[in-house]
């Protein structure tokens, strides 16, 4: 299985507690989510704040508006510091998700991880290098400048 990692750090000009009350609120996912993804949250609302075990569910539209259901579980929370996801059924053989928090003397360092594995052997690695890359760094740019808009 090969296993790909996009990482991306950001400056947020926020304290580490308005830092961690947005990005521990899974409900926050829609507005930094690409509209076009066709992301849409499907567990019982209102959804509770992160805690170890949570469970969360999904449907998405990554690729010719196909829905796709996803399931993620939340397997570590470090409070006010990361957390991690994980898929437990959707599109990526792997999907693994740190976010991490760092205090500094401009607010906060936030730090993503997401190591991920496709399907489908050679054709997932094909369908890496031809879509999967470019479309996971798209989110992550999309993400980045709306994460500016709300925290300037």
């Amino acid at each position: 299985m090969k296993i790909y990692t996009l990482e991306r750090t950001q400056q947020l000009k926020v304290t580490l507690d308005e830092a961690w009350d947005f990005f521990s609120s899974p409900e926050n996912l829609d507005e930094i989510t690409p509209g076009d993804m066709g992301f849409d949250i499907i567990s019982k609302r209102p959804i509770p704040k992160m805690f170890e075990g949570q469970l969360i569910e999904y449907k998405v539209r990554p690729v010719l508006n196909i829905p796709m259901y996803w399931k993620t579980k939340i397997v570590e929370v470090n409070d006010r510091e990361s957390f991690v996801d994980e898929q437990l059924k959707g599109p990526y053989k792997l999907w693994r998700h740190k976010h991490s928090f760092e205090p500094n003397e401009k607010g906060v360092l936030m730090r993503d991880r997401v190591d991920y594995a496709l399907p489908l052997g050679i054709i997932g690695q094909i369908g890496h290098s031809i879509f999967v890359k470019k479309r996971l760094n798209d989110i992550f740019d999309f993400r980045y400048q709306k994460i500016e808009e709300i925290f300037s």
